[in-house]
This record gives C-alpha cells, sequence and structure tokens, in this order.
C-alpha cells in the first residue's frame, strides 16, 4: 500500500510541476534550476527530520493513546464513522490553529519565514520547510494525537490528503475561473494561498487553512480579494536573491542578528 501510494504522489506532484509551468499563474521571478534545486534539498532535509523525528516521538504517543484509551475522541464513544469524520476535522482544524500560531510566536515564526521567503511560489514550495520546523511538528502531532484520540488509519490518511493540498494549493497553476472558485468553497487553492504568501503583512495575516478552506471562514482570515498580478512573493526584508541561498535558508532561524 504505500508502495503504491508514493508512486501515486510521484506522478500527481511530476504532472503538477509540469502543468504549472506551462499554465502559469504568476510570473516567475527566479526561473530556472537553481531555485528548484535548493528547494528540493531542503524538502529533503525536512522529510528526513519528519522520519527521525516520528519514530521516537509520535509512533510512542500513538500507542500510549490506544493502550490507555487516551483522547477526546475516545472518551466521547462516538460511533466508528462518526469517529473517523469527526477525527478528520479535527485533525485539519488543529492544524489551522498551528499553522496560525507559527505566524504569531517569534520562536515558531524563525523556522516558517524559511518557506515564506521563496521570492517565487509553485509546488517546490510546498516541500521547503525548515528541518527544524518539521522536528517541532512532530511534537505538535503527537499532542494532536494525544489530546484528539485519533486512531492510525485517520492520521494516515488525513497525512496523506495534506501533502497533496499543499502540493496542490502552494502550485502556480492557473485554473480556470470556475474550477477555481468551485475548489476554494472546500479546499485551499493556488489562488487563496498565494494572497497568503504575499510580502504584504496585511496579507500574510490571511488564508491559514492547509486542506480544507471553512476554517479561514471559521474565523474570518479568508481573503479572495486580491489579483494575484498584484501580489509579490516572499518577505519584504528578504527581497535579496543572496538572503535566500540554500546556507542562508538553513541559517535563518539561528541568527541571532534578526529581531522578529
Amino acid at each position: 500500500m504505500k508502495r503504491w501510494w508514493a508512486v501515486a504522489v510521484g506522478l500527481a506532484a511530476g504532472a503538477l510541476f509540469i502543468m504549472e509551468r506551462r499554465r502559469p499563474l504568476r510570473v516567475s521571478r527566479e526561473p530556472g534550476p537553481a531555485r528548484i534545486a535548493r528547494n528540493a534539498t531542503i524538502g529533503l532535509l525536512a522529510a528526513a527530520s519528519t522520519v527521525v523525528c516520528d519514530l521516537p516521538v509520535v509512533a510512542p504517543a500513538q500507542r500510549l493513546a490506544e493502550r490507555r484509551g487516551i483522547g477526546l475522541l475516545r472518551w466521547l464513544r462516538l460511533p466508528a464513522a462518526l469517529r473517523v469524520v469527526a477525527g478528520f476535522l479535527l485533525l485539519d482544524y488543529t492544524l489551522y490553529l498551528w499553522h496560525w500560531l507559527n505566524h504569531r510566536s517569534p520562536a515558531l515564526w524563525r523556522f516558517h519565514a524559511v518557506h515564506h521567503i521563496d521570492r517565487d511560489l509553485d509546488s517546490t514550495t510546498g516541500v521547503r520547510f525548515h528541518f527544524g520546523e518539521l522536528a517541532l511538528a512532530a511534537g505538535f502531532r503527537a499532542a494532536q494525537v494525544l489530546f484528539l484520540g485519533v486512531d492510525r488509519g485517520t492520521l494516515r490518511a488525513w497525512q496523506r490528503l495534506l501533502f497533496l493540498s499543499v502540493v496542490f494549493h502552494h502550485s502556480n497553476l492557473d485554473l480556470p475561473d470556475s474550477i477555481e472558485a468551485l475548489l476554494v468553497h472546500v479546499i485551499a487553492t493556488p489562488k487563496m494561498h498565494g494572497i497568503h504568501h504575499s510580502a504584504q503583512p496585511e496579507h500574510l495575516a490571511s488564508n491559514f487553512s492547509s486542506l480544507l478552506s471553512c476554517w479561514d471562514r471559521l474565523h474570518r482570515t479568508l481573503r479572495l480579494d486580491v489579483p494575484q498580478t498584484e501580489l509579490t512573493m516572499g518577505l519584504q526584508r528578504f527581497g535579496d536573491p543572496r538572503d535566500v541561498t540554500l546556507e542562508q535558508s538553513l541559517r535563518l532561524p539561528f541568527r541571532g542578528d534578526l529581531q522578529w
């Protein structure tokens, strides 16, 4: 099952990578292979961090929760089908809160900013997360498992759909307006998330949803009113290409000369 899933994800990501270059939503500021290689390297380090941290942190939390019957959904004793649906929704909602917190906490923002300093936005940005952020996220995921009481099957299904969503809504694919307008009622889309990656602070504080878009509507953080042609990707203080090199990106969270 894992092998087929990996193949399916690889094919979907590859197709999206090609499509967003044939039908781009925004003009690229840094075309060429250098940026793609940089994002891929950061993404590989993030993936390694996830694997290393999941084994001693998330997996034991899952086993403990199952063995002791820990978690909200277990205490409520819901029917199996309702428990799966509720678990999926709660996982996605708490991720919205975690994403929001990453923008509000200076300590967390130091790591999350590495994702935002990318001067373009495409599917490769969807894997461009600092390895430190993914290590911290493992702790949060363990807390989700213990507090919510989701079973490992629901967690696995949500994580797989989440990954596809993240790659999709970070993409530079210009969808037909009718399809974009339809999808954004349910999930995060490229135009929606493009606003979140704008260098303008008022745009940055919107569109935190990572899979289902309803959480932004619930918290009134949804913005769909900014044309993509008016957006500049990245962060204002990191507008120079020398600020976003691989070395500078990996060092960014640990720089003592930056005040956030």
